[in-house]
């Protein structure tokens, strides 16, 4: 723990230490002043890297913060070793500036601007997630996404990009993307096109209407019957049903102590640091423990945004039951029915920032490729409900993919499968 020590100059904010050996984690040590929500944000960064949080610790006195996360990548798929110092500059970017006279007041950050990636190829099995890939190396992030396929096979695709490296300005940046695309579609390519988004990325934001039955089952507290069939047996149910969160007021004289005992996941902690932030509720102290058969423990100090313990009740089962909620589901996967054709949705929630959940489409569209399945058109937006916002991505599935559609244990298979691929498991 580090309360009140002040550090050194804005390199030494991110520290990110390589392993002695091969399969060993990256031990990452961030050192700066605090603000709200810093660990969330933190965590998010560490999620869109493919990084799994073995351990952390997080230690705060409200004015200085201290926090050292041990990463692993989820896939030996994923090296780090060539992207840590990428890691470190986005990391340092959200950190509030050493200065002490800068991180009272703090300026808003500048959003990135929109591109638009548009391109049109032939279509093939594998071919949105193999784009997708390579947006990903390239450090791109996907806004929204529009992807249609045409009666003669050809395939256009609308892709909201930002930059994380916000070079994608230049020529040179936009040649190498265009580049790297060409390299993965090869022949099938027939135009690529880069430039700034107009008009059309707001005409974009949103989803295509949800029909009122298809919204209730997909933004529903509690899993449907079709998913409470299907998941009945599985193991991985058993185990995030046993999801156990306390609070404790008689440990400290200043903080509530909230205890989770729940089961793994991919991007768990910054589920559980999303919903804190999103609730206002100030970490003062956290540590996350290893991996234990499936289980993470997890002891967070917090206080309300006043600075005072949580007393009430009432606030206190609200707490419990929003980080269970989000504890057994944080993202819905249904398929459906959508006229004669066979769709897949899947839904995560959007934090009160406006920043969604990384790597989602990146999850999903691996997925489907893994099982053999075609996607004939794909789409990404926002939908608003009474309670928060969400980001929904709808695929339509091809019906003419080597993969049966039309059975109940053909389905589940398919939603199974990428809720575990979006869940790490």
């Amino acid at each position: 723990m580090m309360g009140g020590v002040s550090g050194g100059g804005d390199d030494d904010v991110v520290q990110i230490q390589q392993p002695n050996k091969p399969g060993d984690p990256f031990i990452i040590t961030v050192n700066c002043p605090d603000k709200t929500g810093l660990a969330c944000d933190i965590c998010r960064i560490i999620l869109d890297f493919g990084l799994c949080i073995a351990k952390g610790d997080v230690s705060t006195d409200g004015v200085w913060c201290y926090i050292v996360l041990w990463v692993i990548p989820y896939s030996v798929l994923l090296p780090m070793s060539c992207s840590y110092l990428i890691l470190k500059e986005r990391l340092q970017k959200i950190c509030p500036p050493c200065l002490a006279s800068f991180y009272v007041i703090q300026q808003p950050s500048r959003s990135s601007p929109v591109y638009l990636l548009k391109f049109c190829c032939l279509d093939r099995k594998g071919l949105l997630h193999d784009v997708t890939k390579v947006l990903s190396e390239l450090e791109l992030t996907i806004q929204k996404v529009k992807v249609t396929t045409t009666p003669d096979g050809r395939v256009l695709d609308l892709f909201f990009v930002t930059d994380n490296k916000e070079l994608l300005h230049t020529r040179n940046r936009q040649d190498e993307t265009c580049e790297r695309l060409n390299a993965v579609l090869r022949d099938s390519c027939i135009s690529c096109e880069l430039q700034l988004a107009g008009p059309e990325y707001e005409y974009n934001q949103g989803i295509s209407s949800l029909s009122p039955a298809l919204a209730e089952e997909l933004f529903r507290c509690e899993l449907s019957d079709n998913e409470v069939r299907a998941q009945a047996l599985s193991p991985d149910m058993t185990k995030l049903k046993k999801t156990n969160v306390t609070m404790d007021n008689s440990l400290s004289p200043a903080h509530t102590l909230v205890q989770i005992r729940c089961a793994d996941h991919k991007g768990l902690l910054y589920d559980i640091m999303r919903t804190l932030k999103d609730l206002n509720m100030k970490i003062s102290y956290g540590r996350f423990s290893p991996n234990s058969m499936g289980y993470r423990d997890l002891d967070i100090f917090i206080q309300q945004k006043d600075g005072k313990k949580i007393l009430d009740p009432e606030k206190q089962s609200a707490l419990c039951s929003r980080l269970k909620q989000e504890m057994l589901h944080p993202l819905r996967v249904i398929i459906a029915n959508r006229g004669p054709d066979t769709e897949l949705l899947v839904a995560n929630p959007v934090e009160l920032s406006g920043m969604g959940r990384p790597r989602v489409f990146y999850d999903v569209t691996f997925a489907l490729k893994t099982v053999g399945i075609c996607v004939f058109s794909a789409e990404v937006g926002r939908h608003s409900t009474s309670e928060r916002e969400w980001e929904v991505y709808r695929f339509l599935l091809d019906e003419n993919c080597e993969f049966q559609l039309t059975g109940v244990a053909a389905r589940n298979k398919i939603v199974n499968r990428v809720r575990r691929t979006l869940m790490g498991w």
